[in-house]
């Protein structure tokens, strides 16, 4: 059975507490997952490796981009609230018979602001501002599937709907 093969984003939307993010920009990238480690080494291991602390990860943070600067952008600075973002996309994939098949993107993230972009003022431009968030959670979702969880706040974090976390909260 072959598989099929992804190509682009058709497109996405940004909705902040079920409202729709009407002045949006055209792109945006989705946090890194940068695991916190620490290097070990000593009896037994040749040199140094990197042993990451499961569940563990540096700050996070995602950048809304604005083409304008606007009330919806610096509501998101309240700093004594979280943000509560949904962020939905529909994919395209092409199957072995050449056949476009769609497939849905999901991204919820919890996050307070960091910063605001004011933006540029040009005649006839866009501003370009934006507001980055310390992401707390983040909830990622391909075709109805959980695929990534990351809870900070909550410990959770689970790959492919595992908790990976579950044995050490046990323990504890």
């Amino acid at each position: 059975m072959s598989k099929n093969i992804p190509t682009k984003i058709n497109n996405y939307n940004v909705y902040n507490a079920g409202d729709k993010l009407l002045g949006v920009g055209d792109e945006l990238t989705l946090p890194d997952f940068e695991a916190t480690s620490e290097t070990v080494s000593g009896a037994g291991i040749l040199g140094e490796i990197e042993d990451p602390t499961i569940g563990y990860f540096g700050n996070m943070q995602l950048e809304i981009p604005f083409r304008t600067l606007d009330k919806e952008a610096t509501n998101m600075m309240d700093q004594t609230r979280a943000v509560q973002l949904t962020i939905r996309g529909a994919a395209q994939e092409i199957d072995s018979s050449g056949n476009i098949v769609p497939k849905s993107i999901r991204v919820v993230v919890s996050g307070r602001a960091a910063k605001l972009t004011g933006g540029k003022l040009k005649r006839a431009s866009t501003m370009d501002s934006g507001v980055t968030l310390n992401i707390l959670y983040i909830l990622i979702e391909v075709d109805g599937e959980s695929v990534l969880e990351l809870d900070k706040m909550n410990p959770t974090y689970k790959v492919n709907g595992v908790d990976l976390l579950a044995e050490y909260k046990e323990m504890c």
